[in-house]
């Protein structure tokens, strides 16, 4: 037997650091997973208005989501432009600059007006709106830089088309301040979520049809308004403090634009909305605990 007691100490000398690389390999921590999702197109989509008024509570969630949606057999259906799941953060893009760090928020007040210039002196450019447009919630606004002493800071004016920012003074202005950064990529038609600069999610989403496309800008979240799950908005929609300045003819409803829901899953990925940002049931009940009011909303060309 001695020559078999050999021949097994070779083997097990062998394959036994090769186990414990797998195992290894097996117990590591998982890289968090960044899913992306897309489908086929459908009509077109209400922007958020104030005609379709909030529940007090949420009465669902949609339990499937858009992969499911997408992978369905149907024979009118084209084939999704792409349905895939990336894990770890080796695909992930590059961090822009204003999803890195925390940024400055602050309570904006009835007759705040804002200046072409950090003084009170300055050309005034217009008075920034102190409550969200539909559902009258105080707003938030984001601090995109200050002065050298900090007295003064630049905003985005909220609801405005042609864009237009200006000057505050911050001085007796309530404070606050978030690290979580939204970008909506038109080009690619996906929703980043940065927190601290790090990417948390990275999901497809719908956005305006060709001839009522998603305007580019620097928002703010203003609302976070739930809905039953049945409809056009999902179960939830996050109001931003930009409007459509391209509304389908004969159009009655609202103009501002939002990052919601949809009960059209299928849409998802696609140029199909009248200008707002649908995705998925799962998205949205990830983005709740991250978008609070204030939030910074980067949608880019």
């Amino acid at each position: 037997m001695s020559w078999l007691s050999t021949v097994l100490a070779g083997l097990l000398a062998v394959t036994t650091p090769l186990a414990a690389r797998l195992a290894g390999e097996r117990t590591a921590a998982p890289a968090t997973p960044i899913l992306t999702v897309a489908a086929p197109a459908q009509a077109g989509h209400p922007v958020l208005s104030r005609s379709t008024p909030p529940e007090t509570k949420v009465l669902g969630e949609h339990a499937s989501n858009a992969r499911a949606a997408a992978s369905k057999p149907r024979a009118d259906r084209p084939k999704p432009a792409k349905l895939r799941a990336v894990v770890g953060r080796t695909t992930a893009p590059a961090v822009p600059k204003v999803a890195q760090g925390v940024h400055l928020l602050v309570h904006a007040a009835p007759g705040l007006m804002a200046h072409r210039n950090p003084w009170s002196s300055a050309p005034a450019v217009g008075t920034v709106a102190s409550v969200s447009r539909y559902y009258h919630v105080p707003l938030v606004l984001w601090v995109e830089t200050t002065n050298a002493k900090g007295t003064w800071g630049r905003v985005e004016l909220p609801y405005l088309y042609p864009r237009r920012d200006g000057w505050i003074p911050l001085q007796g202005l309530g404070h606050d301040q978030t690290a979580v950064t939204v970008t909506v990529d038109l080009s690619e038609r996906e929703v980043r979520v940065w927190k601290n600069g790090e990417l948390r999610y990275h999901v497809a989403g719908a956005i305006g049809a060709p001839s009522t496309p998603t305007p580019p800008g620097a928002y703010v979240v203003t609302d976070r308004v739930p809905f039953p799950a049945s409809s056009s908005y999902g179960s939830f929609a996050f109001g931003i403090s930009g409007i459509q300045p391209h509304l389908p003819p004969g159009w009655s409803g609202g103009d501002q634009l939002a990052i919601h829901g949809t009960n059209e899953p299928w849409s998802i990925g696609t140029a199909a909305s009248a200008g707002c940002i649908r995705v998925s049931a799962w998205a949205i009940d990830r983005f709740k605990p991250l978008l609070r009011l204030g939030t910074p909303v980067i949608v880019q060309p």
